[in-house]
């Protein structure tokens, strides 16, 4: 029997045996609270046992689901350090995966997790183990971008960022991230010279981050984004941001030189006034740029060929208002939540690291509306959907960024005929040559 959403978080973190949730009437927001608040430490299992979430439903149930709850929790699980598995089952070994399920039958849309689990400890013992730093957590998720960030080379990082952080904003969110990182080695050295002793995951990652290789790193992603900039690749959104920045530096340094000429320090406004010249170039150069498209998605050339499988299933669905439809018909609408699911999922393998919300839902946007600029010339040359079969289509699998310190009857013969012939990270660690 499904369970409500409210005290989700409890409910996940007390099951004992496999379970499903219902997510019908909630927000983005709350789902990812909820899901973050349940799976953000291991449960106190010895086995393992699987949670099944529903996320969406058929034409009759979809609109008690939010669009976006599926993405939600499986966006909340990645940052966990949750890994997408689809061969995953209910054993130790899949702790800490997920996966995407259409129950057919029920015309249901399912997020299934099976947790990470203490694989023996009881509860008290894993209230110790996290009074004692949680030792044995590594301090950033393997799979996530900022350990990728963390433990590349410099080289296989100078290789690969372009693609995954082509846009200034996602290369300037790089930059806050291997910051955040720099000021955790910095924090980690305090402590050492103080005398106190690090934690088993400080220790590790003290000695396989070194604060000389984050710094490098840090000026190759200054100097990138100062290279898009001169070179005008930037997107409307990003250069109102980067005016705004320079106005108010501006802004700034022109309190500040008032302040020294009252103090009498001229040498300093000289100093001054030649930081603001300079300032005033930028936002000349920047105000001159014209602002170029938000990048397309990755997929975007396989979500237009399923929404161009779409088409004679829609076609049928309008045909049929007012009436039953026919068993055929059923047939080949049934395949549409699948399709959908699908194309959900390369949208969402289209985003780009430290993307915000904001641009991808943009560039996703973006996308759907390139996509019924075409529709009209597509749609006339469609098939009618009596003699149309949708293709299955296999999602792309990911490279995986590889670190240094990672892992009916047959038919009658006529006499005349002859036999048919059949015709004719990033990836060691980014080593992905796809580009966003």
């Amino acid at each position: 029997m499904a369970t409500s959403v409210s005290g989700l978080a409890a409910a996940i973190r007390g099951a004992t045996d496999s379970e499903t949730f219902d997510l019908a009437g909630q927000g983005v927001s709350t789902i990812e609270k909820q899901i973050y608040d349940g799976f953000k430490e291991p449960l106190p299992l010895s086995e393992m046992i699987r949670l099944t979430f529903i996320t969406g439903a058929g034409k009759l149930g979809r609109q008690k689901y939010d669009e976006g709850a599926a993405q939600a929790m499986t966006r909340t699980l990645r940052e966990l350090g949750y890994e997408e598995d689809r061969g995953a089952s209910a054993v130790l070994e899949c702790g800490g995966t997920f996966k995407l399920q259409h129950d057919t039958g029920k015309n249901l849309k399912t997020v299934v997790v099976f947790p990470r689990v203490t694989g023996g400890v009881g509860e008290t013992e894993m209230e110790q183990l996290t009074l004692n730093a949680g030792s044995k957590q590594p301090l950033l998720a393997e799979d996530s971008p900022d350990y990728k960030l963390a433990h590349s080379t410099l080289d296989v990082f100078k290789r690969n960022i372009p693609n995954k952080c082509p846009s200034w904003s996602q290369t300037k969110g790089c930059v806050t991230a291997l910051t955040s990182i720099k000021e955790r080695l910095q924090g980690l050295e305090s402590k050492l010279m103080s005398g106190t002793v690090l934690t088993d995951a400080e220790q590790a990652f003290y000695d396989s981050v070194s604060l000389s290789s984050i710094e490098d790193k840090l000026s190759f992603v200054r100097e990138r984004m100062h290279a898009l900039v001169e070179g005008g690749n930037v997107t409307a959104e990003e250069r109102k941001n980067l005016l705004e920045q320079v106005n108010d530096k501006i802004k700034a340094l022109d309190t500040e030189i008032e302040q020294a000429k009252k103090e009498g320090k001229m040498k300093r406004v000289e100093n001054l006034q030649a930081k603001r010249v300079t300032l005033q170039e930028r936002k000349t150069k920047v105000e001159g740029i014209n602002p170029k498209p938000l990048h397309a998605l990755k997929h975007e050339a396989e979500i237009h060929k399923l929404r161009k499988e779409l088409l004679p299933i829609e076609e049928i669905e309008e045909k049929a208002k007012g009436r039953l439809m026919t068993l055929k018909e059923n047939q080949v609408v049934a395949k549409k939540d699948d399709i959908m699911q699908q194309i959900s999922d390369l949208e969402q393998q289209s985003r780009g690291w430290f993307e915000s919300d904001e641009i991808f839902h943009a560039r996703v946007q973006q996308s759907l509306s390139s996509w019924n600029n075409q529709k009209k010339n597509v749609k006339k040359a469609t098939k009618p959907a009596s003699t149309s079969k949708p293709t299955s289509m296999s999602l792309p699998t990911t490279a995986k960024w590889v670190t240094p310190a990672s892992r009916g009857k047959p038919a009658l013969k006529k006499p005349a005929s002859k036999p048919s012939t059949s015709g004719g990270l990033f990836a060691a660690m980014m080593n992905d040559s796809d580009s966003d």
